[in-house]
């Protein structure tokens, strides 16, 4: 009984805060939208009986996933969205590595310190942590103020309301995400390893990529899985460091509910998103059974 209890709460915690909710989602976007309260017809009537039921399912259509595929702001947007995350899950992947690196090789008594600092900036809210971008990089920011001090430039850079501004605030916000597992997997490695790989005649380098870089490996998996998931979906960032230029489709959505209060074709947009980052959750936890069971 006990066993049953157990599986059963991580069980109807998924029903509850997953299942249920994207039902209703999926719902909404079978519906067609309506001058009412909520803005969507068909409504549920169950004291209608069984009469009633039917004609609820009957007017339930996929017009709304058809409308997706006519019109070039959606399938740009999921593009664009795609694109940034790699690039963002990429660059991330570049600074966090050889972060996690050197904490995996800091004295002992160094990593607790040096993984608080990695982990500090959790204690902050994280609008507030994209706010202070727009104060680093805006025109009169922090950034262009001490390069024009410097002599560097000569006028302000425009980076704010940029792409670039977007990659800036998600590896800064999603950097920890990365770090962390890689620095998990490297923490474990057995340093004779690296020293049997010298003493056949590896140099440092060699020994890295052919001992170190292969047994990181799951935590590269895992910090990217961690980075490309959220930002896909992301819409603070874009919306205040990317303007209106930016394209992803976090901001599509958002205007499709509470701009143009089209909620079949919002919902829409978040059940095909939803199924988009299915495949890289599913790689995700397979590829967590897996170092789970080659570590057992």
């Amino acid at each position: 009984m006990r066993r049953f209890v157990l599986i059963a709460i991580p069980y109807l915690w998924l029903l509850a805060l997953f299942l249920v909710p994207f039902l209703i989602v999926l719902k909404i976007s079978l519906s067609d939208i309506a001058l009412s309260r909520p803005p969507y017809a068909p409504q549920l009537d169950l004291a209608a009986g069984w009469e009633g039921l039917k004609s609820f399912f009957s007017e339930l259509d996929f017009e709304n996933f058809t409308f997706l595929t006519t019109d070039d702001l959606y399938w740009k947007a999921y593009l664009s969205s795609l694109k940034i995350a790699a690039i963002s899950t990429a660059l991330t992947l570049c600074v966090g590595y050889p972060v996690a690196y050197a904490m995996a090789r800091a004295p002992e008594e160094w990593r607790p310190t040096l993984l608080m600092l990695v982990i500090l900036p959790f204690w902050t809210s994280f609008l507030i942590r994209v706010y202070s971008w727009m104060g680093i990089l805006s025109n009169e920011g922090v950034l262009n103020q001490v390069l024009l001090w410097l002599g560097i430039i000569d006028t302000p850079l425009q980076i704010m309301n940029t792409t670039t501004a977007v990659y800036i605030g998600v590896v800064y916000t999603y950097l920890p995400f990365m770090i962390l597992p890689i620095y998990s997997a490297l923490e474990k490695l057995d340093g004779s390893l690296l020293e049997a790989a010298e003493d056949l005649g590896c140099s440092r380098l060699e020994a890295f990529w052919l001992v170190t870089w292969p047994l990181s490996r799951n935590g590269i998996i895992a910090g990217c899985f961690l980075v490309f998931i959220p930002t896909l979906g992301e819409f603070v960032i874009p919306s205040l460091l990317g303007g209106s230029d930016t394209l992803m489709i976090g901001k599509v959505l958002w205007e499709e509910f509470f701009s143009n209060r089209d909620w079949p074709v919002a919902s829409a947009v978040a059940v095909v998103l939803l199924l988009i980052l299915i495949i890289p959750i599913i790689l995700f936890q397979r590829n967590e059974q897996k170092q789970r069971e080659a570590e057992g």
